[in-house]
């Protein structure tokens, strides 16, 4: 089993359509869209999303991505009235881009704080308050104590685009690191995109903390195959 997630939209377009989007990248996570009135009109409702929330209990955690003003205010009323609200975490992130970062996560296995991060890191950056002392090329590993640090080269034709990033910091989301990719945090699916680095480009990579030559060779490993892409 894997979190869940409920997004809480003003319209059921909206939600309805974050999560076909973010179901491409992850198939296998259980995604409730609770957007618009019941009867069909911009807005929120408090039954749609508790109905939502009820639905998605049973996994390992339930996580909640809302869009505007009183849609956490409604995820919120939902919460206080859930029959178990210890189970359910609301995100504060951006309602698209966070929903791919955590289903991504999801997908990879992260528990429901891990998701809830990797959907939250989409706003910020990391800044290490050191540098590694390692460093390799042509995408060897290397380390020296917890610090690891690679160089691997983007040979997917799109380069690092929504899919390829979300692979990336959903990954990095579920592990016990800090991750720096040209120097931005390697768990925001946001801040991997405006790298805006193309086929060809090097990313280098900066890890440390007890999973951080893990993380190394999961990012290593993904750019290496392609992200599974031409």
């Amino acid at each position: 089993m894997t979190v869940r997630l409920v997004v809480v939209s003003h319209s059921e377009k909206i939600a309805d359509g974050a999560v076909e989007l973010a179901a491409q990248m992850a198939p296998d996570v259980v995604m409730l869209a609770a957007g618009g009135t019941a009867d069909g009109r911009i807005g929120t409702s408090l039954e749609k999303v508790m109905s939502a929330m009820d639905q998605a209990a049973g996994g390992e955690g339930v996580v909640v991505l809302t869009d505007l003003g009183s849609a956490v205010l409604t995820a919120e009323s939902a919460l206080e009235l859930a029959a178990d609200p210890s189970g359910v975490l609301l995100a504060d992130a951006p309602l698209v881009e966070g929903l791919v970062a955590a289903a991504v996560a999801a997908q990879g296995g992260a528990d429901a704080q891990a998701v809830k991060r990797a959907a939250e890191a989409v706003y910020g950056r990391v800044s290490p308050a050191s540098s590694p002392v390692s460093s390799v090329s042509e995408g060897s590993v290397t380390g020296a104590g917890p610090e690891f640090t690679g160089d691997f080269e983007l040979i997917n034709q799109a380069g690092m685009h929504a899919r390829p990033a979300a692979k990336i910091a959903g990954g990095l989301a579920a592990m016990d690191a800090e991750v720096t990719v040209n120097g931005v945090d390697g768990a925001s699916m946001t801040s991997l995109m405006t790298l805006a680095a193309g086929k060809g480009s090097v990313l280098h990579v900066e890890a440390w903390g007890p999973d951080a030559e893990r993380a190394l060779n999961y990012v290593g490993g993904l750019v290496q195959a392609g992200f599974g892409e031409p």
